[in-house]
């Protein structure tokens, strides 16, 4: 499932261009654009994550922040703030109401991705061991088993932490040198066509059960794992 985030921006334009690239990068998007209607987004599903303006009608995004990161069904829930304020001092105080990441307007898209990333990376370790269900496939990281409609799949382990990863990563392209960090790590020596070596016996290992077209090739990219 993608992960959900939510987008608190008072300029419709800016917060039009954040849905339009958070979409591109395969997340689902949930948006308000004042205190009150953030304030009421924040219920069950919960977001994954928050893009937080700092100045918004009826409050604050500071205001907001405390808000979430005090009450304890929702401070798990990491914050990136957004704001044209690049003082230091604002961005401490940014900082030390609960946000986990600072970004001064005007910011690249393609930096925000990134960033977006890095703190869903910081945060997820707690979330590791929780099994995955997608579609009749699930993976349990705690039992190490995976299994497809309740049947065993009989895979080696890094094909098991290959899929870990796709399945906790859906819908987004990675390229061999990315997954290679991830999967492998960054201390281990080998080619970038181990990659392809692995990814055709995880898909030999899917296809018995006819869930191999959920690894996809992306031409001039790498590989994706999407159940579309």
């Amino acid at each position: 499932m993608a992960s959900r985030i939510l987008i608190v921006e008072d300029e419709t334009p800016i917060r039009e261009m954040l849905v339009f690239v958070m979409e591109q990068q395969g997340y689902e998007t949930i948006e308000a654009a004042d205190y009150t209607s953030a304030e009421q987004q924040l219920v069950e599903p919960y977001p994954d994550m928050v893009l937080l303006d700092w100045m918004l009608p009826g409050g604050s995004g500071i205001q907001l922040a405390r808000q979430i990161k005090n009450a304890e069904h929702l401070k798990h829930i990491p914050i990136i703030m957004l704001t044209a304020r690049g003082e230091e001092e604002d961005k401490v105080r940014g900082l030390e109401v609960g946000a986990d990441d600072y970004m001064t307007k005007p910011f690249s898209p393609k930096e925000l991705a990134a960033r977006i990333r890095a703190v869903f990376r910081r945060v997820s370790p707690t979330s590791l061991n929780e099994p995955i269900h997608i579609e009749g496939l699930c993976l349990d990281p705690s039992a190490h088993r995976a299994t497809a409609n309740n049947i065993p799949l009989e895979m080696g382990p890094t094909e098991f932490r290959l899929l870990h990863f796709f399945m906790t990563h859906t819908e987004r392209a990675y390229s061999r040198e990315q997954l290679l960090d991830q999967v492998w790590g960054t201390n281990v020596y080998v080619i970038d066509r181990t990659v392809d070596v692995h990814i055709r016996r995880l898909r030999k290992a899917l296809a018995a059960h006819k869930y191999d077209h959920f690894v996809q090739t992306v031409r001039g990219v790498g590989y994706r794992f999407s159940a579309r």
